[in-house]
């Protein structure tokens, strides 16, 4: 990866990494994920971030002990939560001297010619003021991503609707796997592949934890997805030390996949 050639990227952080395991948000980690974008922005790069996070805050401030069924309810624990997520980015982004600015999306509105306009030039202007967007499913008035995609597929569209360059997925794994890790000891860590290649997708099946919704599967198609408009793609591990400053100067970590 050339990361001169990088100058746009979409970071997304699943709900394991934003939260101590379900219960509420981990300021020290929001807090290193910060410390990593200021230095992006420093290097030259402009930056915009997926988190999830918002349901396991909500569940947390609610009283919550177990992730409800009931979609009404994840939709209530998502907007409770929503207030605790902006809080804590925006405070710890300041430490930095970092502004950020928190956007909702619904697949709905990627999908509609205007909003899909309206959405590429609020970013691209943010991205212009060197703030840094928090983008998150609008989880209070759709449901298919609380059920099924833990922010992956809207990270994907986000990087094709502002032609990012590269779309960073962190999770709690070190990356593809050629079988599932915690399940099959002889699994081995694809360190390249083509974004787009049926085989990765048999490679990903399975799904993720109770916690987070995303799964290998969803990651993989949502790298499919970025390649559309030639963003590469890199699935890492987010409890690598300084793995955005470390991926960006080079260094080969988790699995890369090229749209090409």
């Amino acid at each position: 990866m050339n990361a001169k050639q990088t100058k746009r990227i979409v970071v997304k952080v699943g709900s394991s990494l934003v939260t101590n395991n379900g219960e509420g948000l981990d300021h020290a980690a929001i807090a290193m994920w910060a410390e990593q974008m200021a230095a992006l922005l420093k290097a030259g790069h402009e930056v915009l971030m997926v988190s999830s996070g918002a349901i396991a805050e909500g569940m947390q401030r609610l009283g919550w002990v177990k992730r409800p069924q009931d979609i009404h309810q994840l939709q209530a624990a998502a907007a409770v939560g929503q207030m605790g997520l902006v809080q804590v980015y925006e405070s710890c982004f300041a430490r930095f001297n970092l502004r950020s600015a928190q956007i909702l999306l619904t697949n709905a509105d990627l999908a509609h010619p205007e909003r899909n306009a309206n959405a590429k030039a609020t970013l691209d202007t943010l991205l212009k003021l060197g703030v840094v967007p928090i983008i998150n499913e609008n989880d209070t008035v759709v449901t298919d991503e609380i059920k099924f995609g833990d922010n992956d597929s809207l990270a994907a569209l986000v990087t094709n609707l502002i032609h990012a360059d590269l779309l960073v997925i962190l999770t709690d794994q070190g990356g593809l796997f050629t079988a599932d890790p915690r399940r099959d000891s002889s699994a081995t860590l694809l360190s390249r592949a083509t974004a787009g290649d049926p085989a990765l997708e048999q490679m990903a099946g399975g799904a993720g934890s109770e916690l987070s919704k995303g799964g290998m599967l969803t990651k993989v198609l949502a790298a499919k997805v970025a390649s559309q408009t030639s963003a590469n793609t890199i699935i890492a591990s987010g409890r690598e030390a300084d793995v955005l400053t470390r991926l960006l100067r080079g260094e080969q970590i988790g699995t890369y996949l090229s749209a090409d």
